[in-house]
């Protein structure tokens, strides 16, 4: 598996992500359900963290084009999106 933490960044509260939060969180409950999901939350100061793991060789492009279709982008109200590899080296997730 390759792994990438994706950190949304927009105002907490903002009426578009309270609007569409329903069907965000619909999104990332089927990222879920394919295995591709494997958290997701608020951190402090409005930003939001989702970690994903994507099979095999995945890139960051693969992470993106997969992210590309959450409500949140495809609406365009996120104020940034920022996905990066990442290596966790104590990996609680790996069978």
């Amino acid at each position: 598996m390759t792994y990438f933490s994706c950190v949304y960044r927009y105002p907490d509260g903002d009426e578009n992500i309270v609007r569409l939060r329903p069907v965000h969180r619909e999104f990332l409950a089927s990222l879920k359900e394919d295995g591709k999901l494997i958290a997701s939350g608020p951190l402090t100061g409005g930003d939001a963290l989702i970690v994903l793991q994507l099979p095999g060789e995945a890139t960051v492009a693969d992470a993106e084009q997969l992210m590309d279709q959450d409500p949140f982008t495809q609406e365009g109200v996120l104020h940034g999106r920022e996905i990066r590899p990442w290596n966790p080296v104590i990996n609680v997730w790996e069978n």
